[in-house]
């Protein structure tokens, strides 16, 4: 098993990603920190491979973490977890350890690769017999072309029904979601269903007081 140290500020992202690693094959997170002297504490009670690691603390920065744990010879993989898009700071990143990026805001199946991937990289073991395999072994880490969206949904439609998801702590119908966008109540649910498959959205039944439940769906994609 590859063991996981998630470090992630908020509570409730920490607990999505800690559910998401637990439901990959082979990944196990033996402890959660929401702060870096959390984080420092858990490596040094827990032996740890990967650190998921959000860049923004409240004590300090994701990479001034790394940089003590790489002074003091600390040598776990990271999969950075971040709004971070500066690429000054991926470069550093990547000078540290860090072996994947994840931007927030990001569904299930995109972590779910990542750890794949980094699985597949560092189950390599032994000689390489060329220059191919050395290829072939840095290449399990790069990301394919991310999958084309279902027939007659389009990314721009997406991010403005996923935006209002966001914006509705409390839960949003189709029909809500609809209106406020200018979209049918169906097209709304489509987009909305598509979010509840790819593991970003949960729906809910809500029961008034006459009639069938409506479906309320609440967002649940790590992010800020």
């Amino acid at each position: 098993m590859i063991r996981v140290l998630v470090v992630e500020d908020d509570p409730v992202a920490a607990d999505a990603h800690q559910m998401y690693v637990e439901r990959v094959e082979g990944f196990t997170v033996t402890a959660v920190a929401h702060t870096r002297a959390a984080a420092v504490r858990a490596l040094e009670r827990t032996p740890v491979d990967l650190l998921l690691l959000d860049l923004y603390l409240p004590d300090g920065h994701g990479l001034g973490l790394l940089r003590s744990l790489r002074a003091s010879g600390h040598g776990a993989d990271v999969i950075a977890v971040t709004s971070a898009r500066d690429l000054a700071v991926v470069r550093e990143g990547v000078s540290l350890g860090v072996v994947q990026y994840v931007l927030k805001p990001f569904t299930y199946p995109t972590l779910r690769d990542r750890l794949v991937r980094y699985a597949e990289f560092r189950g390599v073991a032994g000689e390489a017999s060329g220059q191919e395999e050395v290829d072939r072994a840095l290449g399990a880490l790069r990301v394919a072309h991310p999958a084309a969206l279902p027939k007659g949904l389009s990314g721009p439609t997406l991010e403005a029904v996923t935006r209002v998801l966001k914006e509705s702590p409390e839960g949003v119908t189709a029909a809500a979601a609809g209106e406020r966008l200018g979209i049918s109540r169906i097209t709304a649910r489509r987009y909305l269903e598509h979010l509840v498959t790819v593991g970003s959205a949960v729906r809910r039944p809500h029961y008034g007081q006459v009639g069938r439940p409506e479906l309320h769906y609440s967002w649940l994609a790590s992010g800020r």
